[in-house]
């Protein structure tokens, strides 16, 4: 037991991650925290596939983890068209040979107050964030379970569990909360792992945050102040959480809701 402990530490200092070789596919990898994501898992050496709508975004991610050495496979597509996105799935499988991870981040939301939001605002929320989630995870599962088990983390946010304006869209990042939990014990029994991440307001160019921080610099300094260090969590420190969820070392997890927000207390600047 001794000496069995002592190269799992080794090969945890020679490879910290694990996953070199391993393939994964990641949604919505084009820009912010799924470009981190992507951007991390291949420089660990991994065969990475990710998809998104604009074409231009994933020519420039291609080219920087070429940069990198890294190997990657995209697809410009909309994960919520019928059929498109399974078919994405399979084919990297093939392309892989085999498929050990997937993270579900393609997100998003439509629609604004509930007097203001249609119908229709609230069920294009689901599908870009729930019903894209399920279809990834059906797909890939059999993939997964083929491989000899695998992960698959979905991308919630502080929104699922803090109250914020737009009701729409917190709802749907609580239930890939709930989901997690429920098909963590669904598909365990094929040694696939399900978690849950809720990133906090990340800093991300061009977003909302950074350009509050560039236009409105006062009103951002009173909202960072809520966060214990007074700094915003980046999407680097949000995509190193769901690497570690896709590795070995996170073997003992599933069904878990991780929190990676620096502690902030409310989701937006208006409070609950």
């Amino acid at each position: 037991m001794e000496k069995m402990a002592r190269q799992e530490i080794l090969d945890f200092v020679d490879n910290p991650l694990g996953i070199a070789g391993r393939g994964f596919v990641v949604t919505g990898g084009s820009r912010g925290l799924g470009r981190e994501i992507v951007q991390l898992l291949a420089a660990a050496g991994a065969r990475v596939a990710t998809c998104a709508r604009t074409e231009d975004d994933l020519r420039a991610l291609q080219k920087d983890v070429a940069a990198d050495g890294g190997r990657l496979y995209t697809e410009a597509l909309d994960v919520t068209e019928p059929a498109v996105l399974e078919a994405f799935v399979d084919r990297a499988a093939d392309r892989f040979g085999r498929l050990d991870g997937v993270v579900a981040c393609a997100g998003g939301a439509r629609g604004a107050s509930l007097g203001d939001a249609e119908t229709a605002d609230w069920a294009a929320t689901f599908a870009i964030n729930v019903l894209h989630t399920q279809r990834l995870l059906k797909t890939a599962a059999p993939h997964l379970s083929a491989a000899g088990g695998g992960s698959a983390v979905l991308i919630s946010s502080i929104n699922g569990w803090k109250p914020a304006p737009r009701a729409q869209y917190g709802a749907a990042k609580a239930a890939l909360i709930s989901m997690a939990g429920s098909l963590a014990n669904e598909l365990g029994p094929q040694g696939i792992r399900v978690n849950a991440v809720s990133p906090g307001s990340m800093l991300i160019p061009g977003r909302r945050w950074a350009r509050m921080r560039a236009e409105e610099p006062d009103a951002f300094a009173r909202f960072a102040a809520q966060v214990p260090s007074g700094e915003l969590v980046t999407p680097q420190e949000v995509a190193r959480v769901v690497a570690f969820l896709l590795s070995r070392w996170s073997s003992g997890m599933t069904g878990a809701h991780v929190v990676v927000d620096r502690g902030q207390n409310s989701p937006t600047p208006e409070g609950y």
